[in-house]
């Protein structure tokens, strides 16, 4: 396996209502069993979890809150997203862990929740709960992915607002300031940071193209039409799925109808130094968001009982 700079990071998936873990540094192929794998709290229905490089603890977020649990299920602390909503629908918190371990950080899509105000995104110290910094949003999302760099501390944001678009966010943390920069665009959906941290990849949201940004500027380095695939943009769309398979080769989902209306997808390996589209490239995918490329030259698909499998 290539060794890179930044390894990737114990991933999660929800199965059979736990949060299992899984290690990537496990030179392992095929279906994976999890490492760590935690039953929340009870009642509890999670929407986003994540977990501790040390597998002490797991962090998740229902539509109301963000807990705390160690590896055992005990309840270590519960921070409330309050006012408390009672829509089951249309918002979707967040969560991820710094780098360090030190921060958790949470998007509260607190408009489309009902409780009349903007959007948060807010740092949570992982040892007791406890808000770090804030910050309101000029959003009214429905969920927004984030993604920690590397190596600086910072971390990405991706607020999807449906029709309206999505909005991507930089934030570094102070002290007790949350220090934002929102990117100058509300039409393009943030995929993937490469290995290196050292750019990002892109799909516009009307599904035309991908681009290659430079980190943290988000300059863009080339940008791909579905054309540039051998496609038809009338009839294609480029899916906001695929991303880093290592730091030279990028995977890029296309989809599409048969004429008798039968949905088709397709996965393309794209040269990341270039913007060379390679070729086609088989993922082993049972659709085209069935594909997380882990950026060290693996890849992960899903099991039908849930776990991931890795492929190389």
């Amino acid at each position: 396996m290539p060794q890179l700079p930044f390894p990737p990071r114990v991933f999660t998936r929800l199965v059979d209502g736990r949060i299992c873990a899984y290690d990537p540094a496990v030179d392992a192929r095929g279906v994976l069993s999890p490492v760590m794998a935690v039953r929340p709290s009870h009642d509890d229905v999670v929407v986003d979890h994540a977990v501790a490089a040390d597998l002490q603890r797991a962090y998740y977020a229902t539509l109301n809150a963000v807990v705390c649990v160690t590896a055992e299920g005990d309840e270590v602390w519960r921070s409330p997203l309050e006012p408390w909503s009672d829509r089951p629908y249309g918002h979707r918190p967040s969560c991820v862990l710094s780098t360090d371990g030190q921060v958790v950080w949470v998007y509260r899509p607190d408009a489309m929740a009902g409780r009349d105000r903007p959007d948060q995104w807010v740092a949570l110290d992982a040892g007791t709960g406890t808000v770090v910094a804030q910050a309101d949003l000029e959003t009214v999302g429905h969920g927004g992915p984030q993604l920690p760099h590397p190596a600086d501390g910072q971390v990405l944001l991706d607020v999807g607002e449906g029709q309206d678009g999505s909005v991507v966010y930089r934030a570094s943390l102070t002290g007790d300031r949350l220090d934002l920069v929102k990117y100058p665009w509300d039409d393009r959906c943030l995929i993937d940071l490469s290995p290196d941290g050292s750019e990002f990849m892109t799909v516009d949201h009307g599904q035309n193209d991908i681009a290659v940004h430079t980190y943290p500027d988000g300059e863009v380095r080339f940008a791909l039409s579905v054309d540039a695939f051998g496609h038809d943009p009338d009839e294609i769309y480029v899916e906001w799925s695929g991303g880093y398979l290592s730091p030279d080769i990028l995977i890029v989902s296309l989809v599409g109808e048969t004429e008798d209306e039968q949905e088709w997808f397709r996965h393309y390996s794209v040269d990341a130094r270039s913007g060379q589209v390679r070729a086609e490239f088989d993922a082993h995918a049972e659709n085209a968001y069935d594909v997380q490329p882990l950026g060290d030259g693996t890849w992960l698909t899903a099991d039908s009982s849930g776990h991931p499998v890795r492929w190389a």
